[in-house]
């Protein structure tokens, strides 16, 4: 059975682990029709557009 020869320091423990726990910050494009920043293939939260037609109701301020 395999056994490992030497045992591993915590650091290196923890280094192999690190990469689990990575968050990392959506893409953001803008909108075509209104220039905000959203998330790609979702409907803008800003004008309620997606592929160039109305699909949600957005309220005005």
């Amino acid at each position: 059975m395999a056994v490992p020869k030497k045992r591993k320091s915590p650091s290196k423990r923890d280094m192999r682990r690190a990469h689990h726990d990575k968050v990392t910050a959506p893409n953001l494009s803008p909108c075509p029709n209104c220039e905000e920043l959203m998330v790609s293939h979702r409907v803008c939260p800003a004008c309620g557009f997606y592929r160039g037609r109305q699909v949600i109701e957005v309220a005005r301020e």
